[in-house]
């Protein structure tokens, strides 16, 4: 008895071990690593640059397949893009600014409203509070503007124009994004080069442009790359409607219950609010409210 168990024992384990196998081997079989192919050329800003250097193939080549393998941020941007590029987009246009800029929002902040870095930038254009105020973003202890996506985009337009008036260049409007417009001039001069492609730069504003670049080939074709999401599953712009606020909130929680919200949902749609309060002294402002048929609204009301 205790001999025929044994030979069962055995026979299930080898069972096991054999079907383990099996689908280690199919796994493997239906696995597949993306090795892109890099374009020869690619436009940008209305530009057709050429990418046939053996430099610019492989700082192209690092991005891409950092942004391609970075499954989980990657995924998160092409879905919020269906949210902002609408919003964005009719700014750029309004602005004169071309299209292809709006990648750069998107290495900026990855699309995400309240993205703060170390050193202090934030919202989706990641301005500093100095800069931001240069380009008349109020920040205070109840708001910040930088946070705003439309006052803010507007903002990185007037920024990018005086760029481009500067350099004459779009691509390296971009780089002096992050740069900023002394260091690329410095850079530029003493190296004697006149486009982004010969200047040595930084560590950083060297990456800088291939991201921006590698991020718009692969949110142009982002089946290309292995990112095959299904539309109804992006996020979808929210329909909204504005309340025009000209006198002051003192307790934004129970305005906005008044007003068939709560403070979640005002914080989802204007996330420059920083406080439950908004006192009014120049400005009047505008907040978004969803309209009556989108599906935002407080958890309680559909029980």
């Amino acid at each position: 008895m205790i001999k025929t168990l044994l030979l069962l024992s055995i026979i299930v384990l080898l069972c096991a071990k054999c079907s383990e196998n099996k689908t280690i081997k199919a796994t493997s079989k239906s696995a597949q690593f993306i090795l892109p192919e890099l374009p020869k050329k690619i436009k940008f800003a209305g530009t057709e640059y050429n990418l046939n250097d053996l430099d610019i193939q492989e700082k192209l080549d690092r991005e891409l397949l950092t942004n391609i393998y970075y499954q989980s941020a990657t995924s998160q941007i092409i879905k919020r893009s269906k949210r902002y590029f609408p919003i964005i987009e009719k700014i750029l246009n309004e602005e004169n600014i071309p299209d292809d800029f709006k990648y750069l929002a998107c290495i900026e902040s990855a699309l995400i409203p309240q993205a703060e870095s170390p050193v202090g930038a934030k919202g989706f254009w990641q301005f500093m509070p100095e800069t931001g105020a240069e380009y008349n973003l109020l920040v205070n202890d109840e708001i910040d503007e930088r946070i705003d996506l439309s006052k803010s985009t507007k903002a990185a337009c007037a920024y990018l124009h005086k760029a481009k008036d500067t350099l004459k260049d779009w691509l390296l409007a971009a780089a002096s994004y992050n740069r900023g417009l002394g260091g690329v001039k410095r850079d530029m001069k003493w190296q004697k080069s006149t486009n982004y492609f010969d200047t040595e730069m930084n560590i950083e504003t060297g990456r800088y442009v291939y991201r921006m670049l590698a991020m718009k080939l692969i949110l142009e074709a982002p089946e290309k790359y292995g990112y095959n999401i299904p539309e109804k599953q992006k996020y979808a712009p929210i329909k909204t409607k504005t309340i025009k606020v000209s006198k002051s909130i003192n307790n934004i929680a129970e305005w906005a219950i008044q007003k068939g919200v709560n403070y979640k949902i005002i914080k989802k749609l204007n996330p420059w609010l920083l406080k439950n309060s908004l006192h009014i002294k120049k400005h009047n402002y505008q907040i978004l409210f969803p309209t009556e048929d989108e599906n935002l609204r407080p958890y309680s009301s559909n029980l």
